[in-house]
């Protein structure tokens, strides 16, 4: 226990100086806010949930006495609270009904556990996305104008306040950015879940500490009713008002989600390929400076895979693997 708690004090630290680096402004200072929930879902995944809990509740009341009520707040929100979630989930197991174990029956063999689903885990993600996306943008005001009205004074601010009649191009541009801003903060969030939950069990696998057998990340596929909140959430978004913006952030989550699903579809698809491994870093890369392009044909492929079930039939028409001798 005196462990678990060490851990989690560090986990805490790191996490709250991470997170308050903010404040100096400093370029840098956005990449350790991106990462700050790494240090306690590297906790929550080798020392389990409580270590966790434990340095989340630490660095929010931190940040709360030093910094601010806001900071302490918003990281808990942003920060804290996901990472303990998520870290729980990922442990999530039971054992196999008649499964067969090696050893001591007390202590079952992980084969003989069946895991949390990393597709459920996924779309919790998506789901803690768009929560976090929604309560940011309630933050701005209670309804749909205010929260626009305060998003384009914002960037009023940061371009200038002397803008003239002239300037009406660069008052369309800021109203454009405007409506996509909920869309680019929930996958923004999104993102930044998914990347450090995957660093963080990562990095505990390789020290030794990952405490469920690593998931075969390309059989990964959502539950088949995402695609029908996935068809409310679009329909929502041609309502107008407050509900359409919110609904914003549920879809751009979920097709997210969807996209995540279109890599692991290419993943099994180019299993054949003798140049498998050129093709997905080429892949990779053109996802990176492609400006969100070739994003959008990963969405479709991994819209296509959940209708058609594309991995499984090429999975049907792949010759069996040979017998080990």
């Amino acid at each position: 226990m005196i462990a678990i708690v060490l851990i989690a004090i560090a986990a805490g630290c790191a996490s709250a100086l991470m997170f308050a680096s903010f404040i100096s402004g400093a370029l840098v200072s956005l990449l350790l806010v991106y990462f700050a929930p790494l240090p306690l879902m590297v906790a929550a995944l080798g020392w389990g949930p409580l270590a966790a809990t434990i340095g989340g509740i630490m660095a929010a009341v931190a940040l709360g006495a030093f910094v601010g009520p806001a900071f302490c707040i918003v990281f808990a929100v942003m920060m804290a609270l996901p990472a303990w979630w998520l870290g729980h989930l990922a442990l999530l197991g039971r054992p196999v009904a008649n499964a067969v174990t090696s050893g001591n029956a007390a202590a079952p063999d992980a084969a003989a556990v069946e895991w949390y689903p990393i597709g459920r885990l996924l779309l919790w993600i998506a789901g803690c996305a768009a929560l976090i996306a929604m309560m940011n943008l309630l933050s701005l005001g209670t309804d749909a104008a205010t929260i626009t009205e305060t998003m384009r004074a914002g960037f009023l601010r940061m371009i200038g306040s002397n803008l003239t009649a002239s300037s009406e191009e660069v008052r369309q541009r800021i109203h454009a950015v405007v409506m996509i801003i909920p869309a680019g903060l929930s996958n923004s969030i999104m993102i930044m879940l998914t990347l450090n939950l995957l660093l963080a069990a990562k990095i505990t696998a390789t020290s030794g500490r990952l405490q469920r057998p690593w998931p075969v990340l390309k059989s990964t596929v959502l539950p088949p009713m995402t695609l029908a909140v996935l068809s409310a959430s679009i329909a929502f978004c041609f309502t107008g008002g407050l509900l359409a913006i919110l609904a914003q952030t549920v879809t751009a989550a979920l097709l997210m989600a969807y996209a995540l699903i279109g890599l692991a579809a290419l993943h099994t698809l180019t299993l054949g390929l003798k140049s498998r491994s050129l093709w997905l870093s080429c892949a990779y890369a053109m996802l990176v400076i492609s400006s969100g392009s070739l994003a959008v044909a990963m969405v479709v492929l991994g819209l296509a895979d959940a209708i058609f079930g594309l991995r499984r039939r090429y999975l049907q028409g792949r010759p069996p693997p040979l017998p080990v001798s």
